[in-house]
């Protein structure tokens, strides 16, 4: 899609759980190390949801932060859209939970399952519906509790992942100068079991089997999800940029979906991108899959390194395999 989009992000939140677990706590029962960990992830520490929390709680959080930003409330939003790989259960929608809880009554709302795509796919089909003129501002959440589907005695796999969430209130625009430049998405379904959970759907059903097997936990080909990620990142970037003829010179920030820092500083090198110009949060919060890119935006709001007026380009690549991009001017 290259057509201008007059919508844009009237106000931006996050929430991460307190729990701080840093990567000393995997060296203390696992067969690894700190350097191992830094070396090939750049995680130095995440956020665990406590007992009491699940992905809807985490989402409430964020939108609830997300809401003040725009200086709107849940009763000013027509529709909600939550992406998530990880829901509070199979059906309903955890966006059902997420409407409860902020007391946005009667409203549709409904989740998309494009893991770490997530976020700008729930932000692209919110700004269809927008467009369409049946809804006036949507509220659109990037939320995970990774660590809750991560094998604790899996080491490649357990220091990958952490929990957060991150939100935001979309909303058509008159002004010419701001909104969505250029938008995009798409999947290679035939690599599809790259990253996947197993069991506990209609594929293979929970049983004393699939238990034993772990396989309720995430499975990953890591190495072929680092090629293809290195490569489809740059291509959309590059895609990107040329449609709109822009230049890596023209935006403010690259905000990439914080799956490995050594992916992304792959990517921001082939394109030649300064370093301050690539947002970077993994070494933070690890891999939160949909709620990464959100996240990484709210952060850079609140800290002053996005103006209005500034060019973001937003980019994932995620389970499925999915890929999304972004391009906007605040």
């Amino acid at each position: 899609m290259t057509q201008r989009l007059p919508i844009q992000f009237c106000g931006t939140g996050m929430y991460v759980p307190h729990r701080v677990v840093t990567n000393q706590h995997f060296v203390d029962y696992l067969d690894t190390t700190e350097s191992w960990i830094i070396t090939r992830t750049g995680i130095r520490e995440r956020r665990y949801a406590a007992p009491d929390e699940c992905t809807s709680t985490l989402s409430v959080k964020a939108a609830q932060k997300a809401l003040e930003d725009a200086g709107m409330t849940a009763g000013d939003i027509d529709v909600i859209v939550c992406a998530t790989a990880t829901g509070d259960c199979q059906f309903p929608a955890t966006a059902a939970f997420i409407q409860t809880q902020l007391g946005a009554a009667d409203i549709p709302v409904f989740d998309i399952g494009a893991a770490c795509a997530g976020f700008l796919y729930g932000c692209i089909v919110a700004s269809g519906l927008l467009m369409s003129g049946l809804y006036d501002r949507a509220l659109v959440i990037g939320a995970e509790t990774l660590t809750r589907f991560s094998d604790p005695e899996d080491r490649a796999m357990i220091v990958l992942f952490g929990d957060a969430a991150g939100a935001a209130v979309l909303a058509r625009t008159p002004d010419p100068q701001t909104g969505i430049l250029y938008c995009d998405m798409g999947c290679d379904g035939t690599r599809a079991e790259h990253i996947y959970v197993p069991a506990g759907g209609s594929r293979l059903p929970a049983s004393e089997t699939t238990v034993a097997e772990r396989l309720h936990y995430m499975h990953m080909r890591g190495r072929e999800v680092y090629k293809f990620a290195v490569l489809k990142m740059q291509e959309l970037v590059e895609h990107a940029l040329k449609v709109t003829g822009l230049t890596p010179d023209d935006l403010k920030l690259v905000i990439p979906h914080q799956s490995n820092l050594r992916i992304i500083e792959s990517v921001r090198e082939k394109l030649g991108l300064p370093v301050e110009k690539m947002a970077v949060n993994i070494d933070k919060y690890a891999n939160t899959s949909a709620a990464s890119i959100p996240t990484a935006l709210d952060a850079a709001r609140r800290d002053g390194n996005l103006q209005k007026g500034d060019l973001v380009l937003m980019v994932a690549v995620g389970a499925g395999l999915t890929w999304s991009t972004m391009l906007v001017r605040l």
